[in-house]
């Protein structure tokens, strides 16, 4: 039995930047994805303070409340506990061949990087790599000191592609939304998923520089 091939997981971590991951999981499921999803616990925190959502501890409640915020009906939401290693990311037998780590903690950064392991998440993204599949991670942190970038340099040579939330400014934002869109349209196209969110360059939908004459 091999996996849905339009399966992905998603992880949350504790860095600050909970709007991408939201928007990437609306994207997602608006996309007829099966998405599985984690969330530490430090992102449980960062939710709430940024967004004002409590999570509920059970698993179907809080897939509700999420499908509530974003507005969508479609695609598989499943939410997963740090410790379901039943779990199809568990296992390279199962497990999707992409995952997204959106925000990204140096603390996640760190312990993918080394291998650790030591839930479902770290699990997961040690199990993309294993597989030869496509991990994607999406660090929110400023400054980066020498460890956070020795850690991003391992795991760019293993296979991994390091996104730091840094959205442009080419195509005018005119609001959070914008540029919280910039990010993850980024993301989309790295994962070979059709976006509308922004224009690509010369194509339409970017604003025209305008240059002074003097």
């Amino acid at each position: 039995m091999t996996a849905n091939p339009k399966s992905i997981s998603l992880a949350w971590t504790g860095a600050s930047g909970a709007p991408y991951g939201l928007r990437l999981l609306q994207c997602l499921l608006n996309a007829e994805y099966t998405v599985f999803l984690m969330v530490s616990s430090a992102a449980r925190v960062v939710l709430a303070t940024e967004e004002g959502l409590k999570l509920s501890s059970d698993s179907n409640k809080a897939e509700a409340q999420l499908r509530s915020l974003l507005g969508t009906d479609a695609g598989e939401l499943r939410l997963l506990g740090k410790e379901e290693w039943f779990s199809p990311p568990a296992s390279g037998s199962a497990a999707p061949k992409q995952m997204v780590i959106c925000p990204c903690s140096t603390g996640t950064l760190a312990a993918v990087a080394t291998g650790m392991s030591n839930n479902l998440l770290e699990r997961a993204a040690d199990v993309v790599l294993k597989e030869r599949g496509q991990l994607i991670l999406v660090p929110r942190e400023t400054p980066f000191n020498a460890i956070h970038l020795e850690h991003m340099l391992s795991l760019t040579r293993m296979g991994a592609t390091i996104m730091p939330a840094a959205p442009g400014f080419y195509h005018n934002p005119q609001s959070v939304a914008d540029l919280v869109d910039f990010m993850v349209a980024r993301i989309l196209d790295h994962l070979g998923i059709d976006q509308q969110l922004l224009g690509r360059w010369g194509y339409g939908k970017l604003a025209s520089p305008q240059v002074s004459d003097n």
